[in-house]
């Protein structure tokens, strides 16, 4: 992935802005090595390159750090399964890749910085399964207009206002209908 000195200054420009080094960090950090041995180069200023990540954890702003992938770009996506996976697509070239982390160990059998560097330091092939992704590229970001919520007055975009007794509301006013499935 990275020369020595090269390595050494990504995973602190992580560190730096996660806020502190993790076993979680590194994942992320292995991740976009593997990322860079299957597809080559991966940072972009723009959206070509796509990361849906399947969890919150702090592996992601390591993804964010060395890919250039960003909430405020679209193209740094959150797909809430509670899976230490990742998927990318390149909007240029059309590959594909999904990857799961799989090593068993747990940071209480080891010790959280006995973890890190064992994650640090396995070939990413240890770490993850990889496989094509279980869905399709999403579409590029779209800009949309803002509607008021007629409840509490504060704007939301219309593609998540709702309609209830012909008022425009926002998610947190609005009261869904379930008949609980």
């Amino acid at each position: 992935m990275f020369g020595t000195t090269h390595r050494q200054t990504a995973w602190q420009q992580c560190v730096d802005f996660h806020g502190h080094s993790c076993p979680g960090l590194a994942i992320g950090f292995k991740a976009v090595e593997a990322l860079q041995q299957q597809m080559g180069p991966v940072h972009e200023k723009n959206e070509e390159l796509v990361c849906v990540t399947e969890n919150d954890a702090c592996g992601v702003d390591a993804i964010q750090v060395l890919t250039g992938c960003s909430l405020g770009k679209g193209n740094l996506l959150y797909r809430e399964r509670g899976k230490m996976a990742f998927s990318f697509f390149n909007r240029t070239n059309g590959q594909q890749l999904r990857m799961v982390f799989k090593l068993p160990i747990s940071r209480t059998d080891v010790g959280r910085a006995a973890l890190q560097e064992m994650i640090l330091n396995a070939d990413p092939s240890e770490l993850f399964d990889f496989s094509q992704p279980r869905f399709s590229l999403p579409e590029k970001a779209r800009i949309f207009d803002s509607q008021t919520c007629e409840q509490c007055a504060e704007s939301a975009v219309e593609h998540l206002i709702r309609l209830h007794e012909g008022k425009k509301l926002c998610l947190d006013c609005f009261e869904g209908y379930s008949r609980g499935w």
